[in-house]
């Protein structure tokens, strides 16, 4: 028996029974993916028949041997066939063949072509994925020919000297819609999705049709869900949206930033987002209407009101209890910004500035020697301007009074910047 071999090489093989007897070919193997890292075969379907198909599932302990043919320990009236595919929770062809799958190594959606299986003791193993296109023609029957071919005008390409495997522990599989359980739902499959970045991870689930990144986008815990949708694409927030429930949606807009919840409110028609408004809590329905009365193009459309600051009597030690106390804070906790008693905006601190002083030094004194800020209806390109005069990456915004509003975070205005240049470019064109 071979340590190694692709499922679609024994697709098809003949399944003979304890005395010989032709039962059927081999149709597909369901796995039993538990917590091991390399999920193994548990059973066998066999088929038999053109019309009407039938199908049968052997357990996997009595199957003697799969080599040239399969062998099983039982006899054929023990086999019992019907018209239906058995149902399995995991199965190759079904669930595997053709599927996205998500390569956490290189952070990519990528499609499985065929299955690299690995043999111990008649117990076979999911190893790898194979990705290459090498994998198609093998499924079609046509590698022999393909390889004469290539090998005819370089007997040294890459086409036969290099498999492109995955291994099955560097893969996620993506579920499809509607299925009942999913190989998504493991708690091993889980922790690996954890382990791509959200950035990543939002362009991967991008790349999917939308009903798959309905599916990945719910399979994720809350907290991991918040910050992909969060990076994701504003059309494909919109489009996301559409596709859940009220509830998760007003979820969604309560625990991502306030910026990145307004610049979605603004986007829905506004009979939406009036809807979505009612279904939040008094506290954020409060502060999203105060960025929602802002131009889009002003300090005001652009800021967050998510930001740590202080009582001008505030100590050093204050500062780093406050850091502390809110390292799950979704906006930056690397600057904090002093106010009066009437939150009037006095000065603005970093980490970096008061990290190594005394701990009773007042936080104010810490603070940058240029008081520099915006007011709510200064433009866009203010701001950037700014910023990069005193290459800050972020500022607070004020209004007339000087009480502190919010702050603008240099990606806000870069996302801006870029979308207006892009947008007189296409003008040009």
């Amino acid at each position: 028996m071979k340590l190694f071999l692709y499922f679609s090489q024994i697709i098809g093989l003949d399944i003979v029974d304890a005395q010989g007897k032709w039962l059927g070919q081999l149709h597909d193997i369901a796995m039993s993916p538990s917590s091991d890292i390399y999920p193994k075969a548990s059973e066998l379907i066999i088929r038999r028949g053109s019309y009407p198909r039938e199908y049968a599932k052997v357990n996997w302990e009595d199957i003697i041997y799969i080599a040239e043919q399969g062998r099983l320990k039982i006899l054929s009236d023990q086999v019992q066939f019907s018209k239906e595919i058995p149902k399995c929770d995991f199965t190759l062809r079904r669930d595997i063949f053709d599927q996205q799958v998500v390569d956490i190594d290189d952070q990519r959606v990528v499609r499985v072509n065929d299955i690299y299986l690995l043999c111990v003791e008649n117990q076979y193993y999911a190893a790898n994925v194979d990705v290459g296109l090498r994998g198609i023609f093998r499924r079609l029957g046509w590698s022999g020919l393909i390889d004469f071919i290539v090998s005819c005008y370089n007997s040294k390409s890459p086409y036969l000297t290099q498999e492109k495997l995955i291994p099955w522990k560097a893969t996620q599989v993506l579920p499809k819609l509607g299925r009942m359980k999913s190989v998504l739902k493991i708690e091993v499959a889980k922790n690996k999705l954890n382990s791509i970045p959200p950035s990543a991870l939002a362009d991967i689930i991008q790349d999917l049709d939308l009903y798959a990144r309905v599916s990945v986008f719910k399979s994720m815990e809350t907290v991991l869900q918040n910050k992909v949708f969060t990076d994701m694409a504003l059309t494909a927030k919109e489009e996301l949206i559409d596709q859940l429930s009220e509830g998760e949606v007003a979820q969604l807009i309560t625990n991502i930033p306030a910026d990145e919840a307004t610049d979605l409110l603004m986007k829905l028609p506004r009979e939406k987002t009036h809807h979505l408004m009612g279904l939040l809590g008094s506290e954020t329905n409060k502060k999203l209407r105060k960025l929602l009365s802002f131009a889009k193009d002003s300090a005001g459309g652009l800021m967050t009101t998510e930001y740590l600051y202080l009582k001008s009597d505030a100590t050093v030690e204050d500062g780093f209890n406050k850091i502390k106390e809110n390292i799950n804070f979704p906006g930056t906790i690397f600057f904090l910004y002093i106010v009066d008693e009437n939150h009037k905006y006095l000065g603005t601190t970093s980490l970096r500035r008061f990290f190594t002083e005394n701990p009773k030094t007042l936080l104010l004194h810490t603070c940058y020697p240029e008081n520099i800020h915006v007011y709510t209806d200064d433009s866009v390109e203010q701001v950037a301007l700014l910023l990069e005069r005193h290459k800050s990456s972020s500022i607070p915004v004020v209004n007339a009074q000087d009480i502190l509003q919010g702050i603008i975070t240099i990606d806000d205005v870069l996302e801006i910047l870029i979308s207006m240049v892009w947008h007189k470019y296409d003008e040009k064109l």
